[in-house]
């Protein structure tokens, strides 16, 4: 297996859940980023481990940094700067490229100005493979398998507290674009609406949620054919991100995992029939890693369904990419039918 993975903004919170996972999936990453003095500060921890320091706005340097790497994981929001000076390096090199996205606009102008480079070159690119975008496109493509049109896929987002990292931060004061529900089969301006409650799985229980469309209205409207998709995100959570005060999450295992509880529950529906699944499990930075993780094993093994700019949901076997997941990480229910009267 080849096992060359580069990881542009190693020394980042997410980052560093990214580069444990490929050591302990026997990976050899290229620790990579902008900041020099953050990244060999970081490195001294690997010091077997090929260290990289490359500038978004230096084409030469990216190249540098990334040749001799089988696939490159940019961990470093915000993603409307960096994801298309990578995407173009990526691309002149002839490599892989996975992002871990939460900004719409990064991940339609990457669709729009990427998707035929990326198909005549045969390179897979993944933007926004994370909690985030991904994991939501995993969870409706499985749900919705053998229906051929999707009327509603509604995703709602329990978290029991949302600490957030700086980049979680920089990224919100970066991205002040509209943000889009699909509704009507095409993307449309979030309109402000009323709080509602959701009945969540224990230990979440009944949270009162607002509409945050992120990243996973883009990915799954793109290769499912539905009509509307919508996010719902737990108003507790949002509150935290808008608190300045809130601090950063802190390691509480073995893992470096936070305490943080989240509940991902997706809702299907097609005439008079409903199907429901839900992910359940601690930290929504970690739980990055293990799907990136396993996204670069399928790639690099070739159990992919295309080629060119794709996501996670459409490139994959969704169902059978979740049953390979460690139930410490992420927990995956059965999906629920039931006939609506």
């Amino acid at each position: 297996m080849k096992n060359n993975i580069a990881v542009y903004g190693a020394y980042g919170h997410t980052g560093k859940f990214i580069v444990s996972q490929l050591l302990h999936q026997g990976f050899n990453p290229t620790l990579c980023g902008r900041g020099k003095e953050k990244l060999l500060s970081y490195s001294q921890q690997y010091p077997n481990l090929k260290t990289k320091v490359a500038d978004i706005n230096q084409p030469d340097s990216l190249d540098s940094a990334f040749t001799g790497s089988d696939i490159i994981i940019n961990c470093a929001g915000p993603y409307l700067d960096t994801a298309e000076p990578i995407i173009q390096s990526a691309l002149r090199l002839g490599k892989p490229y996975i992002d871990l996205s939460a900004e719409q606009k990064s991940v339609l102008d990457i669709f729009e100005k990427y998707s035929d480079q990326a198909k005549q070159a045969k390179i897979i690119i993944i933007p926004a493979a994370a909690f985030y975008g991904g994991l939501g496109d995993l969870l409706s493509t499985t749900l919705t398998d053998g229906w051929n049109e999707i009327e509603d896929i509604n995703i709602y987002i329990g978290l029991d507290s949302w600490h957030p990292t700086k980049g979680t931060r920089l990224t919100g004061q970066r991205n002040h674009y509209q943000r889009f529900v699909f509704a009507n089969g095409q993307l449309q301006p979030l309109q402000a609406g009323e709080p509602i409650k959701w009945d969540f799985p224990k230990p979440m229980e009944t949270k009162e949620m607002i509409a945050v469309p992120l990243t996973e209205i883009i990915t799954i409207s793109r290769h499912l054919n539905v009509k509307n998709v919508n996010t719902y995100i737990s108003l507790n959570s949002i509150e935290d991100i808008r608190n300045a005060e809130t601090p950063e999450p802190k390691p509480t295992d073995e893992k470096n995992r936070s305490s943080q509880q989240f509940c991902m529950e997706v809702v299907a529906l097609n005439g008079n029939k409903k199907r429901t699944i839900f992910a359940q499990g601690r930290d929504i930075y970690a739980v990055t890693a293990p799907l990136v993780v396993e996204a670069i094993k399928r790639i690099i093994i070739g159990k992919i369904k295309k080629q060119g700019v794709t996501t996670m949901g459409e490139v994959f076997e969704a169902a059978d990419f979740l049953r390979s997941l460690n139930a410490d990480d992420i927990t995956i229910s059965q999906i629920k039918e039931s006939v609506i009267e």
